[in-house]
């Protein structure tokens, strides 16, 4: 099991994530094979994934940014299998642009599901969600990621509301 060293809540940057997880330093989810790790990143400051806090469970929105998702491609298929290919998976928040929040390990709920959400084209489509929580050593529950629960389920229902219009 990796040890990235950093504790709950520490606030890095981008760069810091590059250097301790030996991965990319763009997208939402970086695999690295140095550190048998993925680093996903629920970054509330893009807009363009609609990730939310339900019971203290994030529902975590797969790769891909136009069109149907597929489960099978790259890091969706990686996050997917984490509980049986040993790949330790560290969750990271933005709230505010450039601050990477470690929230820790995580671990499955429940099977990931789909889900409708706009694209970058603004078209509708079909996403993967990842049901995922830390794991039970993790405390998240900083006043950050309280406020952020917060906010999330306030976009979660004005998102709801802009599909229904849509359709």
């Amino acid at each position: 099991m990796f040890d990235p060293g950093l504790e709950i809540g520490q606030i890095i940057k981008n760069a810091d994530i590059v250097e301790i997880f030996k991965c990319g330093n763009m997208g939402g989810m970086r695999r690295s094979k140095t550190t048998n790790s993925l680093v996903i990143i629920s970054d509330y400051t893009k807009g363009l994934y609609h990730d939310k806090w339900i019971g203290g469970v994030l529902h975590y929105t797969g790769m891909g940014k136009s069109g149907d998702q597929d489960i099978q491609w790259a890091q969706n298929a990686t996050l997917a299998e984490s509980g049986s290919n040993g790949i330790d998976v560290h969750l990271f928040e933005v709230i505010d642009a450039g601050e990477y929040i470690y929230c820790g390990r995580i671990e499955f709920v429940c099977k990931p599901y789909t889900d409708i959400q706009p694209g970058e084209d603004g078209n509708v489509r079909n996403v993967w969600m990842f049901p995922i929580k830390p794991v039970p050593d993790n405390d998240v529950k900083s006043h950050r990621c309280l406020y952020l629960m917060i906010w999330m389920t306030t976009k979660a229902a004005e998102r709801m509301s802009m599909l229904n219009t849509q359709r």
